[in-house]
């Protein structure tokens, strides 16, 4: 069965481009040319990826994205004009879990497409991890230390479920980015150091055992 990806891109031209690309992958594409619309084709509708334009018309990008996350985990890939880091920061807290500033590359997009519905499948088969008193649950998207929940954005837990799952090996600023970001990441790699900073105020400031570590020079490891 083929995989089925929505566009919701309220330029026809940019859809078509991403279109022929697609079919040509293999994939069933479908459109939605604003928010709403877009909004309401995810709702009725199962999609293996989103690809979720940031400036729509009826209803932007960021608030479709919050609003699909309300009732689904669909991997989502967000377009933008702008290259701000503070938009990224935004979408990507909102549930987003790749973002691609125009113009980019259709092999940089199918690449991370591919990325992201790989992952998605493999997190589906693992319903738990549970490390110390740290639990992470992939079926609810739930973060416990101990009894405690911990409240994670999307993108906050990518990062560390691809920490987790490489527990006890130091990963280089690139990998992370690579695998966590998409595809060879092109953008300011400053992004992993505020997510790092976010995942360690939540999961490790205040306790006492820490797990996430730096590695001078090398990048970053969970141990």
């Amino acid at each position: 069965m083929k995989e089925k990806i929505l566009i919701i891109e309220d330029d026809p031209k940019i859809s078509r481009l991403i279109e022929i690309e697609l079919k040509f992958e293999g994939f069933e594409v479908s459109f939605a040319y604003d928010g709403k619309e877009g909004l309401n084709s995810a709702k009725y509708n199962s999609y293996d990826l989103i690809i979720l334009d940031l400036m729509l018309p009826k209803m932007n990008g960021i608030e479709v994205c919050k609003r699909i996350r309300e009732f689904s985990e669909v991997p989502i890939i967000m377009l933008t004009a702008k290259d701000e880091i503070s938009d990224k920061v935004v979408g990507l807290d909102y549930g987003a879990d790749d973002y691609m500033t125009k113009p980019f590359s259709n092999e940089e997009l199918i690449a991370r497409i591919k990325a992201l519905i790989r992952r998605t499948k493999k997190r589906n088969n693992q319903e738990e991890f549970v490390y110390e008193d740290l639990k992470i649950n992939y079926s609810t998207y739930e973060v416990f230390r101990g009894e405690t929940l911990i409240s994670l954005s999307k993108r906050e837990f990518e990062l560390l479920d691809y920490l987790v799952l490489n527990k006890g090996i130091v990963l280089s600023r690139d990998k992370i980015l690579e695998n966590v970001w998409g595809f060879e990441y092109i953008g300011n790699d400053n992004i992993l150091d505020l997510y790092i900073k976010y995942l360690r105020d939540k999961i490790d400031k205040p306790y006492e055992r820490k797990f996430i570590q730096t590695v001078r020079g090398l990048g970053f490891i969970f141990k």
